[in-house]
């Protein structure tokens, strides 16, 4: 019999909670979710970086790159982008784990998320992302990129998350 599909839902990932969303995710699967910290720099945005950061061609950006785990299993590649000038002088700039998250970070900063965008798109998987994912050639990514807005809808972290997409389902729950 087929493993019931993984849905995943963003609202605990921007919810600013303390709590580990990975891992609380995990766990409801019966699992370890952990994450590997892998780089944080300042560089110069990329294209589309620095159009969902509201930011001009070339701007200095500091990313967060993180691999995201399942047991002990590459499921997830995270790179998340801040405008430099925003991060500059606080731990989004550090190579170390964010007590309570980003997103809680950002609203202790004064910056409180108001709202997301979010775009999910499928895709075959480069060859890079399928040794990093351990994946076999060919095979299929979902990639989720997230612009977070806050007050005035002034972007402050953008991300690109690129998804094994085996037995993976994601799921968008709005209250009107």
């Amino acid at each position: 019999m087929a493993e019931a599909p993984w849905t995943s839902v963003s609202l605990p990932y921007l919810s600013g909670n303390p709590a580990d969303a990975w891992g609380a995710e995990a766990e409801e699967h019966g699992q370890t979710g952990t994450q590997k910290l892998t780089e944080v720099t300042e560089l110069a945005a990329p294209g589309a970086v620095a159009d969902a950061l509201g930011l001009p061609a070339g701007a200095p950006v500091v990313v967060r790159r993180r691999v995201m785990l399942l047991g002990e299993r590459p499921v997830e590649l995270t790179d998340s982008y801040y405008p430099a000038t925003l991060a500059a002088g606080t731990a989004l700039a550090e190579h170390r784990k964010i007590k309570g998250g980003a997103v809680a970070l950002l609203n202790r900063l004064g910056f409180p998320p108001r709202s997301v965008r979010e775009d999910v798109t499928a895709r075959l998987a480069t060859p890079a992302e399928q040794t990093a994912l351990e994946l076999p050639e060919p095979a299929c990514v979902l990639q989720l990129s997230r612009v977070l807005l806050t007050d005035g809808e002034q972007p402050v972290e953008a991300s690109v998350m690129t998804m094994t997409a085996d037995n993976r389902r994601l799921r968008y729950q709005l209250t009107l």
